[in-house]
């Protein structure tokens, strides 16, 4: 029902930025990015609901990265600034078909996941 491609990732240097976006097909609802790093968790480092007016971000993004979209291209957004080592990761986008005024940050709520794009930080 919902396809989800995420694009923008690759390798850069500590304190570089990058942008990566995600093509969605399908009904508009709240969206969200995680990561997940080598041998750890997924985890949430940003949501944003259906309509844009309300986000989250984990602390250890906050300030760093920006979550946005733009309905009419059909495409979710990850701006991230001040890249650290710690951000290495495959970024995912995701999509929960429940939410749209609100933004969940807990993986199990979300039903539709892109492919995922490597993000590799060095020094």
């Amino acid at each position: 029902q919902v396809q989800l491609v995420e694009s923008g990732g690759g390798s850069v240097q500590a304190g570089d930025s990058l942008r990566l976006s995600c093509a969605v097909s399908g009904r508009t609802s709240s969206m969200g990015w995680f990561r997940q790093p080598l041998g750890k968790e997924r985890e949430c480092v940003a949501g944003i609901s259906g309509r844009g007016s309300a986000t989250y971000y984990a602390d250890d993004v906050k300030g760093r990265f920006t979550i946005s979209r733009d309905n009419a291209k059909n495409t979710v957004y990850l701006q991230m600034n001040s890249l650290k080592i710690e951000d290495t990761a495959v970024y995912y986008c995701a999509a929960d078909p429940t939410r749209y005024s609100t933004v969940s940050s807990k993986s199990s709520e979300y039903q539709y996941w892109g492919q995922g794009t490597q993000v590799t930080v060095s020094s």
